[in-house]
């Protein structure tokens, strides 16, 4: 038995990544359904839209993560936000839009005392936590009704953090992973390592359990990082292009065309669209402002001004301006839904790893 079998009756050692933008409660529940761990970002909801979600959820027979971002939120620059805008201001001349007022704020929030009282009236039994955990206060309350609490480690020292802090399991997120870094000791990516090595030191040196995320790719890369000693698997990118989640139709092209041979699209890490690094694919503004551009002002204010730019362009079928986030491993499922790809990954059904292989040779050659 799993500790997630064990802990919250997950029957397999799958767990679907929170990813805000691309998915909402349908890919959470499909994914408990089929047996996994179902997961749904929170960072960027409001109270009621958190409630219905927990309404719903709790008629679920499987348990549903609650994910929560931990970010100090930085104090508004107005220096760096015209300085960022003056960047963007030829995009928006070139497609003919005008630049909105600054608000001051960001779309996603950190974890507060008030969002601490909407959850402990439902008392959900599994959330976890992006750059680090809630203030010891909070924290205290939700492991109180008994929650499980999950959180990211990008090094060994943040997953020492972790375990001392109160987390009951470590995600060691690797390199490879899409999306934001969740790291919160250090803004150095240097001293980051790929997953299996991640692995391998958390579990060598932890006592909660290790969860891999980063570069999960197929059967394979799950039964590897489960032999160097993690209990289960995070994957994000092999859901993106499942029926089930959001992701935009330029997201799908661009993660198709990541997947093709040669590739059509490489990926690096960027602060261009939040403020804070996160791995994605390349695009045009990646390219022409440089990804780690210090124009961008801090997480999570740099997304604002970029709102309008990115709406204008996908209406026109491009991805100029849009966060196309993604793992080292895009575009194998694509033709999959959300059941198919856990089953797959936990080695659950027969035959579907070589249809995997048979969608993906076809992806590469369209």
């Amino acid at each position: 038995m799993h500790p997630l079998q064990a802990i919250a009756g997950i029957e397999l050692p799958v767990i679907q990544a929170p990813m805000a933008g691309v998915q909402d409660e349908a890919l959470a529940i499909a994914v408990a359904d089929a047996g996994g761990l179902g997961s749904m970002p929170c960072a960027m909801l409001d109270h009621a839209r958190i409630e219905a979600a927990l309404q719903r959820f709790a008629t679920l027979a499987r348990p549903i993560n609650l994910n929560f971002f931990c970010h100090t939120l930085a104090a508004p620059d107005p220096a760096r936000e015209q300085a960022w805008r003056q960047a963007l201001a030829p995009y928006y001349e070139e497609l003919g839009l005008a630049m909105p007022a600054p608000d001051g704020t960001g779309a996603r929030r950190p974890i507060d005392a008030a969002t601490v009282d909407l959850l402990e009236r439902h008392r959900p039994r599994i959330l976890s936590f992006h750059f680090g955990l809630p203030a010891p206060p909070l924290l205290q309350r939700i492991k109180a009704w008994g929650a499980t609490v999950l959180a990211s480690a990008t090094t060994p020292e943040e997953g020492l953090w972790l375990q001392r802090n109160g987390a009951d399991l470590v995600i060691a997120q690797g390199i490879e992973a899409g999306g934001h870094r969740g790291h919160f000791l250090a803004d150095d990516l240097s001293g980051q390592r790929p997953t299996a090595e991640l692995v391998a030191a958390l579990a060598a040196t932890l006592t909660v359990p290790v969860i891999a995320a980063g570069g999960i790719g197929g059967r394979a890369d799950v039964e590897a990082h489960l032999a160097t000693g993690a209990c289960a698997v995070q994957a994000g990118t092999a859901y993106l292009q499942c029926p089930e989640a959001t992701t935009s139709a330029v997201h799908r092209t661009a993660l198709n065309q990541a997947a093709s041979d040669p590739p059509g699209r490489e990926a690096a890490i960027t602060r261009l669209f939040s403020g804070r690094p996160a791995r994605g694919l390349v695009n045009r503004l990646m390219r022409e402002l440089g990804p780690m551009s210090p124009q961008a002002p801090p997480f999570p204010r740099a997304s604002q001004a970029l709102a309008p730019l990115r709406a204008a362009a996908e209406a026109r079928g491009r991805d100029d301006f849009s966060p196309l986030w993604s793992g080292s491993r895009p575009g194998r499922f694509d033709g999959l839904d959300a059941a198919a790809v856990t089953r797959v990954l936990a080695g659950g059904v027969r035959g579907l790893d070589s249809e995997v292989g048979r969608l993906s040779a076809r992806s590469s050659r369209s």
